[in-house]
């Protein structure tokens, strides 16, 4: 009889189904000055935006658990590199100086540099050489910076650590404008946080890319997971929808 009870207890054992495994957590790095992409939301204390609900999108088709953690733009890669953080899901143009360094998924939006000037200056400005001789701000780290040096038409570029701190100084008088990512010059303007700066509707920008979720090189099988995942929320308006939260044209989806 002992026997056959430990016999049955063997073959119950068996049939035991293990737990289902916790699906991995994945750093994500994000800066918490970029608003609508990614910014700090102090009702929560986390970081919010596109690109965070675009990444916790991707995550629960690709099988892990975004973390999403506060980062200075120009520590992002960096970080990254470090193995700090796993992955960036934030307003970063995808540039072949970037693809040197790390991976980048395809791409989910695109857009240009936007300019802002103090809304006493009512001129129409269309291009850097509208501004030849002015002292100019743009943020650290960002693919505007190179191209307002290398263009020899300013005084002075000066940079910043955010794009907040630009606005605050073309607001005070201190630029005569600023150059940053348009949609995220666009969205704090109409925050009206900063009475004293309009954005410049006429400016053509000259450096124009996509953003994508960065990630680092030699991880080809979360970088197809990722990629898969993007096409499917593009394809079923998931990506669509996050745009239109947001307030972003989704015309401007490189998809």
């Amino acid at each position: 009889m002992r026997y056959l009870v430990r016999a049955a207890c063997l073959a119950l054992a068996t049939l035991v189904v293990p737990p289902a495994q916790a699906e991995p957590a994945l750093r994500v790095g994000a800066t918490p000055t970029g608003l609508p992409f990614t910014f700090l939301d102090t009702k929560t204390n986390s970081i919010q935006g596109v690109m965070v609900d675009l990444i916790n999108a991707v995550g629960k088709e690709a099988g892990f658990v975004p973390a999403v953690e506060p980062l200075q733009f120009s520590t992002l890669i960096p970080a990254l590199t470090a193995r700090k953080i796993d992955l960036i899901s934030a307003a970063m143009f995808i540039t072949p100086q970037r693809r040197e360094v790390v991976d980048f998924s395809e791409p989910v939006y695109s857009y240009g540099e936007g300019l802002i000037v103090p809304k006493a200056d009512t001129k129409a400005y269309s291009t850097f050489e509208d501004l030849k001789g002015e002292t100019v701000g743009a943020q650290v780290g960002t693919a505007f910076v190179e191209p307002l040096k290398k263009s020899g038409l300013f005084a002075e570029v000066k940079i910043y650590d955010t794009i907040p701190d630009i606005i605050r100084d073309v607001n005070s008088g201190r630029l005569k404008a600023g150059f940053a990512d348009s949609p995220i010059l666009a969205y704090y303007v109409k925050q009206g946080t900063f009475q004293g700066v309009r954005m410049v509707e006429g400016f053509k920008p000259r450096v124009t890319a996509s953003i994508g979720v960065a990630l680092r090189k030699g991880e080809g099988d979360l970088l197809q997971r990722i990629n898969a995942a993007i096409a499917k929320l593009k394809q079923d308006g998931g990506l669509k929808a996050i745009l239109d939260k947001w307030g972003l044209q989704p015309s401007a989806d490189p998809s």
